[in-house]
């Protein structure tokens, strides 16, 4: 009998295990005894990273785009379909329109992050974000003609993709209005939901001093509830209102209805065993990258390395041996500190992360990778 592995969601989680899998079960594929589907909502695998930069006229957002088809090894069954049903029970997923259902043996759910703006009254008027392609292409234009005034990033929300990206854009504008000759008449203020000004501490720790040097201001414990486009005020749960010329937003963050409709965890997310990214609710499911609860940052390294080890867990699965690789919360991620100077944090469930000092070799690092990605989306690094 065939074993069907189904993965659902095309970003860096999905295709990275789709080709791993494949390159990992070669001889059974061949075989016919396992067959491969990567199932996306698009035909495009997005490098969303390369956001970050449009705003500042440094990529555009093609730079982030290609063809799954093109990143995807052939023995893989890819499906662009819009998954509306999980039944768990049945091991059965259902679509959007007229696709028929596909059973599977093993199930993956890789569906990242969706961005819900509408939470939040004025936010589709009020603001510009960065975590979208229209957004990061809609806030260059206007980022351009921006020469005075009050300039609030707000992140409103978390978990959010890319924790590093909010703080990378302040000290990136920071940097870029200087160059300009026009950082004194532009002020600028960041805003974080809890009481400093990154989720991680150590990362907050280290950060703080730079906004502070920089002349950057800060708002933290600011919940943000509604946006006045009218008047230009972002107010708090907490009461605060901020004026503002230039509103940058990191929209509130969720996972996809159907992974809650079937009881796998809450707002979308995936309740999984933190080691083995099982689901904790049922066999034979897997998560990973943002749709996992592990409690680690909803980054792309993350999703990287996550997928090996489900890949060598599922090989292992269907080959009738005991699972054995673990996930141990590996995380990396470059932060740029200014446009041509960045950081670096690498930590894990046990060790905490200790950013190295800023510098322009760091940031060409960072660069490099961005350029190289493609190669590890096809398993080639």
């Amino acid at each position: 009998m065939t074993e069907h592995v189904v993965i659902v969601g095309g970003g860096t989680g999905g295709t990275v295990l789709a080709n791993d899998l494949a390159d990992r079960l070669d001889a059974e594929l061949d075989a016919g005894d396992v067959r491969i589907t990567l199932v996306n909502d698009g035909a495009d695998h997005v490098y969303k990273p390369v956001w970050l930069y449009v705003p500042f006229g440094q990529r555009e957002p093609e730079d982030g785009r290609r063809p799954l088809d093109e990143l995807v090894d052939d023995v893989v069954d890819l499906q662009i379909d819009r998954v509306t049903e999980i039944d768990t029970e049945a091991q059965r997923l259902r679509f959007d329109g007229t696709a028929p259902a596909v059973d599977y043996d093993y199930l993956v759910l890789a569906t990242g992050s969706t961005l819900e703006p509408e939470r939040i009254p004025g936010f589709a008027e009020g603001g510009y974000n960065y975590y979208s392609e229209a957004g990061s292409t809609a806030l260059r234009d206007e980022l351009l003609e921006f020469t005075e005034g009050h300039l609030v990033l707000s992140v409103i929300g978390t978990p959010h993709m890319c924790p590093a990206a909010p703080l990378e854009f302040v000290f990136m504008a920071d940097d870029w209005l200087r160059e300009r000759g026009l950082r004194e008449d532009v002020d600028i203020t960041y805003t974080y939901p809890i009481q400093r000004v990154h989720g991680n501490p150590h990362i907050a720790e280290w950060a703080r001093p730079i906004m502070d040097d920089r002349g950057i201001g800060v708002e933290t414990f600011f919940n943000a509830e509604s946006i006045d486009p009218e008047a230009k005020t972002i107010t708090s749960m907490e009461g605060t209102e901020l004026d503002y010329d230039l509103l940058v937003t990191i929209p509130p963050h969720g996972g996809i209805d159907p992974i809650e409709e079937a009881g796998l965890g809450d707002n979308g997310w995936v309740d999984v065993d933190k080691h083995t990214l099982e689901a904790q609710a049922v066999d034979n499911v897997y998560a990973l990258g943002d749709t996992a609860d592990t409690g680690v940052p909803n980054a792309g390294s993350v999703a990287h390395y996550q997928a090996g080890v489900v890949g060598q867990r599922l090989a292992s699965e269907i080959r009738g041996r005991p699972p054995t690789a673990t996930y141990d919360g590996k995380t990396l991620c470059f932060i740029e500190t200014g446009m041509d100077a960045a950081s670096f944090v690498e930590f894990d469930y046990e060790n905490q992360p200790s950013p190295a000092p800023p510098s322009e070799k760091l940031h060409w690092s960072k660069l490099a990778y961005n350029e190289s990605y493609w190669l590890t989306a096809r398993g080639l690094l």
